[in-house]
């Protein structure tokens, strides 16, 4: 597997740290995977030399249920009024998640995903393949999170299955103590006060899908700072979050994803990830719908640095200092603001800068 020189630009430096995550064939990693806490090598091959004597240690039926529910609960308490809700856990919503953890330990992540098994559509290439494209330089974040790739040669790299990029990135993010992953966990709607996204709506994914059977199945809720919503392209539980603006007036228009070009596509994705309105930050593929942008099929690199992008506008947001700041002002607005079908005497954003211009 090869592995790039490192950047000397100075933009790109600092979006990808240099004290990057171990490589999975990195030593310190097997260690600490394959010995497991408490158990000696030794013990570990004498129960592996006889495993038809292995025996679990008993356990009552109801300390397996009440573990569950104490810590599941504690998390719902927890989160209940957070810093950042992330709705979304595929590949924009991941990122996302890992460069807010990463740089600021202190701020309370919830990422909401409404399908059992999180990382929308990561966990293969185009058309039910396995490999995974990655335009240059987004490659620079598989290095830093430790996933090996093929160089191409000719700006782009190959990672030999999908999987290897989301199984790593969400095994970085879980292991982290400020963020709390709810899978088969719907976002409803959103809570909106004063014109300003205020946390979102939560359901039972299976109880979402399934109101026009039952009544009277109310929802939860969590409060957060901001919200970002990464719901991915159109569909039955895609662009869910601009949508939603969309139908409560926030915005006038959501047009869709253009037709393809990749070439095109992964830069508009990056370069207008943006808070969309007060509260509520767009990344990902649905950027793509709220401004009408070309889909960019089957390549990845725009999800991760979109996601990137994302988690440094809510660090903006929320005042933190380390989020990466090129001094653009709050009030910063654009042309392409006013896609959403508002004066821009409205609009109030912070735009940073591209950092990859070429992502």
């Amino acid at each position: 597997m090869a592995t790039a020189p490192p950047t000397s630009s100075g933009s790109l430096s600092s979006f990808f740290p240099t004290n990057k995550m171990p490589s999975s064939s990195s030593s310190s990693v097997s260690r600490r995977f394959a010995t497991p806490v408490n158990k000696s090598s030794s013990q570990i091959s004498s129960m592996s030399s006889d495993i038809n004597s292995f025996k679990f240690q008993p356990i009552k039926e109801s300390i397996v249920s009440r573990e569950m529910t104490r810590r599941y609960m504690t998390d719902m308490i927890t989160y209940a009024d957070t810093d950042v809700v992330i709705v979304g856990a595929g590949s924009a919503g991941l990122s996302c998640a890992y460069e807010l953890s990463r740089s600021d330990p202190t701020v309370r992540v919830a990422i909401v995903e409404q399908s059992v098994s999180p990382g929308g559509g990561a966990w293969l290439g185009g058309q039910l393949f396995s490999a995974m494209v990655v335009r240059k330089p987004a490659h620079l974040f598989l290095e830093e999170i430790g996933v090996e790739y093929d160089d191409g040669g000719d700006g782009y790299v190959v990672v030999k299955h999908a999987a290897l990029f989301t199984s790593r990135i969400m095994s970085l993010v879980l292991s982290r103590p400020n963020v709390k992953l709810f899978n088969a966990v719907a976002a409803e709607d959103l809570i909106v006060k004063g014109g300003r996204v205020a946390g979102v709506v939560t359901n039972w994914a299976l109880v979402a899908m399934n109101h026009h059977t039952q009544s009277c199945m109310d929802p939860n809720v969590m409060e957060a700072k901001v919200v970002v919503s990464s719901c991915g392209h159109d569909g039955p539980f895609g662009a869910t979050g601009v949508k939603r603006l969309r139908s409560i007036g926030m915005i006038d228009r959501v047009p869709g994803m253009k037709a393809l070009d990749m070439n095109t596509a992964e830069d508009e994705i990056v370069r207008l990830t943006r808070e969309v309105v007060p509260g509520m930050i767009v990344t990902g593929m649905e950027v793509a719908e709220i401004y009408g942008s070309p889909r960019m099929g089957p390549t990845f690199g725009a999800m991760m640095i979109s996601g990137k992008k994302a988690a440094h506008l809510a660090l903006k947001a929320l005042g933190r200092k380390n989020a990466i700041d090129d001094g653009t002002s709050l009030s910063c607005t654009t042309d392409d603001d006013n896609q959403l079908g508002r004066p821009q005497e409205e609009e109030k954003h912070f735009q940073p800068k591209l950092v990859l211009a070429s992502a």
